[in-house]
């Protein structure tokens, strides 16, 4: 028997279960394109792509649920090019997407940097009631640490092997790491919140031209693991979670980026 739920119940749910409204976001969070009312098969993925709502489609799924979704602030409003192409798509296949940026990046269950986290191996440092703790704007940055010290050359090479993407690495490839600290995807303005903080390391998706000074004028290495590499996990740990919730089938694709 196909389950179905409606479209306003899962939209509801998960502005609830992220808490979206405490978020002041780049983008609109939750349901971003009314399609379907009824919801019997959802997809996720990183990035509402044409690529991935034609996936989606060709697995006969009538949701798409992911992290980067549409409409940013500042972009150009006018629907044309790329933009046009993708509403269009998502209009003629009744398309329902839904979109999560920065709560899907700070939930403590299924965000972005606690799911990196359990990845990778660090240890999150966590507060009275057990939740994962936060530094800088909107406490979106966790640290943490390993439990056995390793080399910062040691730790990119594992980084990179778990990613599947060659990690940047910037500092002393000797360098023992222990305390970290890391915020997933184009987090790389925080770096000198994580050298406030006292870290061995920071890590982030993307590296901008500033942060080779930060390492050198500090004692805090960097690593830039990749915007997608690093915001695999929270969409697909949350797609996991709508399928407990609800018993829907969901289906998570990951379309390739090596940005």
């Amino acid at each position: 028997m196909t389950i179905s739920i409606p479209r306003t119940e899962l939209v509801h749910w998960l502005d609830s279960y992220l808490e979206a409204s405490r978020f002041k976001d780049y983008c609109p969070n939750g349901l971003q394109v009314e399609g379907a009312e009824k919801v019997r098969h959802v997809v996720t993925g990183v990035t509402a792509s044409l690529a991935l709502l034609e996936a989606a489609v060709e697995r006969g799924a009538d949701t798409v649920l992911v992290h980067h979704g549409w409409f940013w602030k500042n972009e150009d409003e006018r629907i044309r090019g790329m933009k046009k192409k993708r509403l269009a798509f998502a209009l003629e296949h009744d398309l329902n997407l839904i979109a999560y940026h920065l709560p899907l990046d700070a939930h403590p269950e299924v965000g972005n940097n606690t799911q990196l986290a359990r990845l990778l191996g660090f240890q999150q440092d966590l507060n009275a009631d057990g939740l994962p703790t936060g530094i800088g704007p909107g406490n979106l940055i966790q640290t943490g640490y390993l439990d056995i010290p390793e080399t910062l050359d040691s730790l990119s090479q594992k980084i990179s092997s778990l990613l599947q993407r060659k990690a940047l690495t910037v500092g002393n490839p000797q360098q023992l790491i222990q305390r970290l600290a890391w915020c997933t995807g184009g987090a790389q303005g925080f770096m000198n919140e994580a050298i406030e903080a006292g870290v061995d390391l920071y890590l982030s998706g993307e590296a901008s031209e500033p942060t080779y000074h930060y390492v050198q004028e500090s004692t805090t290495a960097y690593i830039g693991a990749g915007h997608h590499a690093t915001e695999r996990y929270g969409v697909k740990a949350l797609g996991e979670k709508v399928a407990q919730q609800f018993k829907l089938q969901v289906d998570f694709i990951d379309i390739n980026n090596p940005i």
